[in-house]
């Protein structure tokens, strides 16, 4: 059936309109129109109409690095069930396209979550929020453990342990959809980058300790994003810009920005932001929310969230993630959260914020000419949200509705 959303304030990728409608026909979006005042015909025709008087229609979200969901993390133990239970726990707060992301785990765990993300790929198309999965992010192993973070050091090793050829092979197949992997370039072989890239990987830094000039070669090999900036990795310094001075000098890479308010100051984000928008223009910044199982989990009467990751116990509270030891242990965080952060926090415009949260990450996946966007002929992945409350109130993936 096709579906007539009217009476939003649309913001179609790029720029807000008044008094627009679109037009769904099954998983696509047909048009763009003017918004009918008659809306008796529509329905006479089978058209489903959905009024959206007071909400913000926009691109659905999309979210890089998600770890879980639900009460789920992604590992050597997740099925399809509990992977469905970590797509819906997002889906609720806008994500309609994800990465789920595998932290540092064996070569057992890494195989059977490539054969899990196969499986996905079947269910693609259907009434199912698992069509959100657009591939797979492997955070790690081949880290540097002196930035090792939340990542267990006895983990994280070198691609040699695995075997080189049979990591190019896992991690690159082409099988997963998107393909995006996090390693520290100072720990691996230039050639095992540039082997990436020319399979159609993604590669971004993370977790690294190298220095500016480190990096600066490394992106010549083929790095092309900077996984949560600032977090794990070498900050700018005087006499040394570290990763994060390469991260904001480069003017092709794109940055992950986790916005909660607890893995960066806000202050620093906005510099960072000005900084690469002055090097680079608009569009190289991009919300993650680096999420953990706790999102869409249920808190105590406390208000907290218990959850284990790789044996290790993590709670969650007031929006926080940690360690028995105080660690950060990835984030409490949703899109939803990250937008309202964004423009709460750090002063932003909406329209840049909405970009920052599916226009340019889908550019960076390189399917921005499928998502990102309202428009026709575009996935009809969208968002209707409640812009005094930050609620979102309607979503779709590929045509399918829910509301909240």
């Amino acid at each position: 059936m096709k579906q007539l959303l009217v009476h939003a304030r649309l913001f179609d990728g790029e720029q807000f309109h008044a008094g627009k409608a679109v037009l769904l026909d099954s998983i696509h979006i047909a048009d763009i129109l003017d918004c009918p005042t008659d809306l008796s015909s529509y329905h006479n025709k089978h058209v489903q109409v959905h009024d959206l008087s007071g909400l913000v229609l926009c691109p659905g979200f999309v979210d890089l690095q998600i770890n879980g969901g639900g009460g789920v993390m992604l590992g050597g133990q997740c099925d399809l069930s509990g992977l469905e239970q970590i797509a819906d726990a997002h889906r609720r707060f806008g994500t309609t396209s994800m990465l789920p992301t595998l932290i540092s785990d064996r070569w057992d765990a890494m195989e059977h979550v490539a054969d899990l993300i196969r499986r996905v790929h079947r269910h693609w198309g259907e009434n199912s929020s698992l069509s959100a999965i657009k591939g797979v992010h492997f955070e790690g192993p081949y880290l540097n453990v002196e930035r090792k973070g939340v990542h267990r050091s006895e983990i994280i090793r070198l691609v040699e342990e695995d075997g080189t050829d049979a990591a190019l092979d896992l991690l690159s197949h082409p099988d997963l959809g998107v393909r995006l992997v996090t390693l520290a370039p100072e720990k691996v072989c230039p050639s095992f980058i540039t082997s990436l890239v020319e399979r159609g990987v993604l590669v971004s830094a993370g977790h690294s300790a190298a220095n500016y000039q480190q990096i600066h070669k490394a992106l010549r090999t083929g790095i092309s994003g900077f996984t949560h900036l600032f977090n794990a990795m070498t900050p700018f310094g005087s006499r040394e810009p570290g990763v994060v001075g390469a991260a904001l000098d480069d003017e092709k890479a794109y940055c992950g920005l986790i916005v909660d308010g607890f893995h960066v100051h806000p202050a620093s984000l906005r510099m960072a932001i000005a900084a690469k928008e002055a090097r680079a223009g608009k569009g190289k910044m991009m919300l993650v929310t680096d999420a953990m199982a706790g999102v869409g989990m249920e808190a105590d009467k406390d208000g907290i969230k218990c959850f284990e990751l790789n044996g290790a116990s993590i709670q969650a509270q007031y929006g926080k993630c940690t360690t028995e030891d105080g660690i950060l242990a990835g984030s409490d965080l949703n899109m939803m959260g990250a937008v309202r952060n964004s423009v709460e926090l750090l002063g932003l415009p909406l329209s840049e914020v909405l970009r920052m949260a599916s226009l340019y990450p889908a550019r960076y996946i390189r399917m921005d000419k499928v998502i990102g966007r309202v428009a026709g002929g575009y996935n009809a992945d969208l968002v209707a949200f409640d812009p005094e409350n930050w609620q979102i109130k309607h979503n779709w993936i590929n045509g399918y509705e829910r509301s909240y």
